[in-house]
C-alpha cells in the first residue's frame, strides 16, 4: 500500500529531524567527493552523515540558532586522540576565498570514546563559531577534518594564528603536528539564510 505524499510531509514536520539525503544534481562530483571516512555531524534537528546542501528551511537555525553540534564515528580507535577541524574554505566567497581557510572550530585531545558516542570530549582551542557566510556570496562549503593526533604531540596555534580565524594555513598547520591526512572527512554547503 502507497503512503500518500502529503502524509510523508506532515510526518516529517511532526518529527522535526531531518536527515537530508544528498543527490548528484544538488552537489558537484569534486564537492561529493570530499567526504569520507564515516563522520557524522549532529545539530537538533539534522542529522549530516554525506556531503549536502542545507535546506533553506534550516540555514537560518544552522547560522543563528544552533550551538556546535556533535560530532560522531563509530570506528574511532581504542586509545587515539584526535583533532577536529572546521573550516571554510570560500570565505569571503568561493570565486574569491581572499580569506581561506576561515577557522570555525578547532578541538584537540578528543578521546575515541567520545568520538563512539557523538561527544566531544577535548581541549578546545577555538570556539565554535556557527555557519554564517555573508550576504550574496553564494554557496559556501563548511569542511569538517578528523585528524588522529599523534600520542605526546602538543597541539596549539601559533600567536600570529590566534589572532585571527581567517587566512589560517591549514596545510602548514597539519604539518607542523604531523597529523598526516584526515580518517573522516564530511563538508556541507549552505549560503546567507537571506538570500
Amino acid at each position: 500500500m502507497a503512503v500518500p505524499a502529503p502524509f510523508l510531509v506532515l510526518c516529517a514536520c511532526v518529527l522535526g529531524v531531518y536527515h537530508v539525503n544528498a543527490t548528484p544534481d544538488t552537489l558537484s562530483s569534486l564537492d561529493s567527493s570530499f567526504c569520507h571516512g564515516r563522520l557524522e555531524v549532529i545539530y537538533p534537528e539534522l542529522d549530516i552523515d554525506k556531503c549536502l546542501i542545507i535546506p533553506k528551511e534550516l540555514r537560518k537555525k544552522v547560522s543563528t540558532d544552533w550551538k556546535a553540534p556533535q560530532i560522531y564515528l563509530s570506528g574511532a580507535h581504542k586509545k587515539k586522540m584526535y583533532v577536529l577541524v572546521m573550516v571554510d574554505p570560500d570565505a569571503p566567497t568561493r570565486t574569491k576565498p581572499a580569506s581561506a581557510y576561515w577557522r570555525h572550530w578547532l578541538v584537540i585531545n578528543i578521546q575515541d570514546s567520545a568520538l563512539k558516542k557523538g561527544k566531544i570530549q577535548g581541549t578546545t582551542i577555538t570556539d565554535y563559531s556557527p555557519p554564517t557566510p555573508p550576504q550574496k556570496s553564494g554557496l559556501h562549503r563548511y569542511q569538517f577534518m578528523l585528524f588522529e593526533q599523534p600520542p605526546d604531540a602538543p597541539v596549539s596555534l601559533s600567536e600570529q594564528e590566534k589572532s585571527s580565524r581567517g587566512k589560517w594555513d591549514l596545510q602548514a598547520f597539519i604539518l607542523r603536528f604531523n597529523l598526516g591526512k584526515p580518517v573522516a572527512t564530511l563538508q556541507f554547503l549552505t549560503q546567507n539564510f537571506n538570500d
